[in-house]
């Protein structure tokens, strides 16, 4: 079919089931857009759809890390309450149950096509370590309500160091079958750590030194993968390519896009046309990568002919880091640049930097433009996605934590969740409710103990700071507000026991 007949078959769409993007971007801090405050980078086009939408100021991610961050907002289920909901190893089986309800279900029963691209790092099979990586993957995202996917099965700093798509290796290459291991080399391999030499592009700062793919050296082992294997440079334009296939195929009916960009996480490695182009080298460029990748989407949008009638969420799993394992300069050449915004802390952290994230809702058919500071959390993807839907979730356990908040994600009202619950380093909760932010009593390491400088949040005494007087969780005001630490402790054991 040519791109006009795609044209003319989506004209036939109603605001009634709106196409809905849900983009993700990885490690993209509050403060890494310019529409957020950013001045030593731009993002023209996020910026655009921000002026033309509703930006929010907070926005909450439900965890300060990938993979439990994901698991929220797919499942509408606080990833405290699953076991294995930790960062994922690349061989990790998947850790969404094919028996979970998730959003992609809700919208595939509405009508929608749905599909998952980009970066995963939600586990593949249905075992640990069990993968048939040359062959067919007895559990995938296919499972979990999706039709289409493309994508990546970790992160880039992970093995297997290949897409994925429907269930098996992209452009598999049978001379080259693929092994993985996290726990032992394979016999002959290079490393990072014995092979400095073999690293071409990029140099570990810390962990990162095991099997070398395109010059850079991951977490875990790999052997073979031969032409399936992805070059860094190459990734954004995979993802984006795919994306705008997939909306090519379904421009005649209503579809649900989970679009994930490997951007800004490490090995930061964008494509040559934007080297040199940032002042805050490779991470900048990765910033301007991700815009790009956004401007791709909304052309393609335009081009068929659906960008009136699409909401298209932009947000971030969690929160920002600079030295996250290679030696890429970024803490050097950050400058004044304030990759968490006014905030303290950053990915990995119980302190906001961690998990608040920039979230804009953009849907020229009904959104208006503006600015809203009404507390909003990623846990409620499911139920408010679901009721835009005109889907109703199952009573029987699905999506437990998530809430329609449709009119607020909306900009119709400036209503606040009651609270925001996240998930920090060490798996320990902490609270955002009104003014208020609160770190329960912990007696874990201050600081990050495995690389990363960044500070935990940890500490032997309960911290409660008043966000409505500085947003830097400088001023800890829990002894001279008791009443608010026992009220905030008991929602919390509350929240754990499902009864708030």
């Amino acid at each position: 079919m040519s791109l006009a007949g795609f044209g003319i078959a989506a004209a036939a769409q109603t605001t009634s089931q709106p196409n809905i993007i849900l983009l993700v971007a990885d490690d993209l801090g509050y403060g890494d857009l310019s529409c957020y405050g950013a001045t030593r980078v731009s993002t023209p086009c996020v910026d655009s759809l921000a002026n033309a939408g509703v930006r929010f100021t907070n926005a909450h991610a439900c965890a300060s890390t990938s993979t439990p961050s994901r698991y929220a907002l797919l499942t509408g289920q606080y990833p405290f309450r699953k076991a294995g909901t930790d960062v994922a190893a690349g061989n990790a089986g998947m850790i969404i149950s094919p028996d979970q309800y998730t959003v992609a279900d809700a919208l595939h029963e509405a009508g929608y096509a749905t599909a998952a691209l980009g970066k995963w790092h939600l586990g593949l099979g249905s075992e640990t370590a069990r993968q048939d990586w040359n062959g067919e993957l007895d559990e995938s995202p296919r499972d979990l309500g999706f039709d289409y996917h493309y994508i990546m099965a970790a992160t880039a700093d992970r093995v297997p160091c290949v897409f994925i798509e429907n269930g098996r290796i992209a452009n598999f290459d049978p001379s080259a079958p693929i092994e993985v291991s996290y726990a032992r080399n394979f016999e002959g391999e290079p490393t990072g750590k014995d092979n400095p030499e073999l690293l071409t592009k990029l140099h570990p700062s810390h962990g990162h030194d095991m099997s070398i793919v395109n010059g850079i050296s991951r977490i875990g082992y790999m052997k073979g993968g031969g032409k399936a294997l992805w070059r860094d440079e190459d990734i954004a334009d995979s993802i984006a390519s795919h994306a705008i296939q997939f909306m090519e195929q379904n421009a005649d009916r209503p579809f649900f896009m989970y679009l994930c960009t490997n951007d800004i996480h490490v090995p930061r490695y964008p494509h040559e046309r934007f080297r040199g182009k940032s002042p805050m080298g490779l991470r900048g460029e990765a910033i301007m990568q991700f815009d790009w990748t956004v401007r791709q989407v909304t052309d393609a949008l335009r081009r068929l002919g659906l960008a009136e009638n699409t909401l298209l969420i932009i947000t971030s799993d969690n929160g920002p880091v600079l030295d996250d394992g290679y030696m890429d300069q970024a803490v050097t050449l950050a400058g004044s640049h304030e990759p968490g915004g006014p905030f303290r802390g950053a990915k990995y952290s119980a302190y906001e930097a961690g998990s608040v994230v920039p979230f804009i809702v953009h849907w020229p058919a009904r959104v208006k433009a503006g600015v809203s500071d009404a507390l909003v959390s990623q846990i409620d993807n499911v139920a408010t996605l679901a009721a835009l839907a005109g889907v109703e979730v199952p009573s029987d356990g699905a999506a437990p934590d998530s809430r329609n908040n449709l009119p607020t994600w909306l900009g119709e009202s400036n209503r606040s969740r009651d609270y925001a619950v996240k998930m920090a380093s060490g798996r320990n909760l902490v609270l955002r409710s009104g003014k208020w932010k609160y770190i329960p009593a912990n007696k874990g390491n201050k600081m990050i103990t495995w690389g990363p400088i960044i500070e935990t949040g940890n500490s032997p005494l309960p911290q409660l700071y008043d966000q409505s007087k500085s947003l830097d969780e400088q001023q800890n005001v829990a002894a001279s507000h008791a009443k608010v630490v026992k009220k905030f402790n008991k929602w919390l054991e509350e929240i754990k026991a499902g009864t708030r």
